[in-house]
C-alpha cells in the first residue's frame, strides 16, 4: 500500500475520502509541519517513507527536476489539478496504482497522478 504526505494546499476532506478507501495518508497539518517550504514537505515525506500529494504543480516540477539532477531520492511526487469538491464527490484513489509518467505539463520525468473527482464515488461525503 501506498503511504501517502497531503501537502498543505490539499484539502483536509481528501484526507478523509482517501482514508474511506484504505489509503495510509497523513497531512501536514497532523505533522505540524505547516509553513515548511516546499523542499523541506518533499525531504520530510522521503524521511518517513511517504509520496507527496500536492496541488502545486509548477512548484513541484521544479523541485523533482532540481532533485533529479542532483541525485537526491525521494520516494514519489503526486501532482494534481485542484478542482472543487462538490457534496457526493471524491477523489479517485491513487492508492490503487493508477499513476503515470511524464505528464506534459511537468515535462520531466516526475511520477504523477491524475486526481480525478467521481461524483458516486462517496454517498456520504
Amino acid at each position: 500500500m501506498k503511504k501517502l504526505y497531503l501537502d498543505e494546499d490539499v484539502p483536509e476532506a481528501i484526507a478523509v475520502a482517501l482514508r474511506l478507501r484504505g489509503c495510509d495518508v497523513l497531512t501536514v497539518k497532523e505533522a505540524e509541519r505547516k509553513g515548511f517550504s516546499d523542499v523541506e514537505q518533499l525531504n520530510y515525506a522521503f524521511s518517513i517513507g511517504r509520496i507527496l500529494l500536492t496541488h502545486n504543480i509548477a512548484d513541484f516540477c521544479k523541485i523533482h527536476t532540481t532533485f533529479m539532477r542532483n541525485g537526491e531520492p525521494h520516494h514519489g511526487i503526486i501532482l494534481s489539478k485542484q478542482l472543487p469538491i462538490g457534496l457526493r464527490s471524491c477523489f479517485k484513489s491513487p492508492c490503487n496504482g493508477h499513476f503515470e509518467r511524464g505528464e506534459q505539463e511537468c515535462q520531466s520525468s516526475a511520477l504523477t497522478a491524475k486526481a480525478e473527482l467521481s461524483h458516486s464515488s462517496l454517498a456520504n461525503f
